[in-house]
């Protein structure tokens, strides 16, 4: 609780100290922190000692899930890049907001990094949308030879103008359901579900072409709608499900792996372009260099999470995919054009390229 109260205190501070400067000769907006405040003892209680760049990162997700580890291995990997010079301290269990909260808390210079979901970037691009079709990927590598590719970045960094600079991807992984009523064997069980989805206008027609009821809801709300019977179902990687203990209030576990789920880091432009240029390759790096090892952790997650859900009693079964695959192909149809909202031709195009080389190779 103290934690969460000392996040919340210096995130209004930092907040505050960004709309002063607006007003200002000097706009503290474009320059790093280096005041000490309240939160000088807890944040040297999370990385040893507050450097003289004292950054600060939250996440949607508990402390023990795969973007918690990723994101302290940045700041491990920087503090050791400076000296300590630059320190990375991170709140977790959306103690900073939301995911929206904290992209709107790195262009206000409230937050200096984060690690999030696609999903709320869909207002400032669409370059991302391509990683919203369904069945996209057939496993990890083809996922992992996209995002690593000269596409993968150029959709990383596609968001620069509006005051987010991309870092790296690390990721969320594949995305399966979960509801209270039934195995998920075949589309047609999908029929009346009402499922959580993010808010995200693919996903939700992706389940609603199924017959599904997809629902949109905030990720915190999700634990006590499925407890209150509210929704019958959600969907999210098994890190996700294992972390927040939704087999206490799902029975049921289909692996379907309808969707993956890439997850930019991004660092706050503003903030970034005010540091040393050392100081900037030295966080580049922490970034690039941390990414390898977070996925390492959605893999082992995914495996012993798979492992404890089941021995906490869910149910587990994995449906074959064609008929789910058959029955959402017309999303590509109607998302595949040059239009707002929808993915770029191109884009996809040269994703599939990467794909398509991966598959040749195997």
């Amino acid at each position: 609780m103290k934690k969460k109260v000392l996040a919340l205190t210096l995130a209004a501070i930092l907040c505050v100290g960004a709309f002063a400067g607006c007003s200002s000769a000097n706009n503290t907006e474009e320059s790093p922190t280096t005041e000490t405040t309240e939160g000088t003892e807890e944040t040297t209680e999370a990385t040893g000692e507050a450097g003289e760049y004292a950054m600060i990162a939250g996440t949607s997700v508990p402390d023990n899930h795969p973007y918690a580890l990723g994101m302290d291995k940045i700041g491990e990997l920087v503090s050791e890049k400076t000296s300590g010079a630059v320190t990375l301290d991170v709140f977790n269990n959306s103690q900073l907001g939301s995911e929206r909260d904290l992209i709107e808390g790195l262009q206000l210079g409230s937050v200096q990094m984060t690690c999030v979901s696609t999903a709320p970037l869909s207002g400032f691009t669409d370059m991302f949308l391509v990683f919203d079709l369904p069945f996209l990927f057939q496993n990890s590598e083809e996922a992992y030879a996209v995002l690593d590719s000269e596409v993968g970045t150029e959709i990383l960094t596609s968001v620069e103008e509006q005051g987010l600079i991309g870092l790296a991807w690390f990721e969320n992984g594949f995305r399966n359901v979960t509801n209270s009523k039934l195995p998920i064997e075949k589309p047609e069980d999908l029929q009346g579900i009402k499922i959580r989805t993010m808010e995200n206008p693919m996903h939700m027609a992706c389940f609603q072409i199924m017959g599904a009821d997809p629902t949109p809801m905030a990720m915190g709300e999700v634990f006590t709608a499925l407890q209150q019977k509210t929704i019958d179902a959600q969907e999210n990687p098994v890190p996700i499900i294992e972390t927040n203990k939704f087999d206490e209030v799902q029975d049921y576990l289909s692996l379907t792996g309808h969707l993956y789920s890439p997850t930019p880091v991004f660092i706050g432009k503003a903030y970034f372009d005010a540091l040393p240029a050392e100081y900037q390759t030295a966080v580049e790096e922490a970034a690039a260099e941390a990414a390898p090892y977070q996925r390492e952790q959605i893999n082992i997650q995914n495996e012993e999470g798979l492992v404890a859900l089941q021995e906490r009693g869910m149910q587990v079964n994995e449906p074959d995919k064609a008929p789910f695959q058959e029955a959402t192909a017309p999303i590509y149809e109607e998302y595949i054009k040059d239009e707002a909202g929808c993915v770029s031709p191109d884009i996809y195009n040269r994703v599939l390229e990467v794909i398509e080389s991966v598959r040749a190779g195997a």
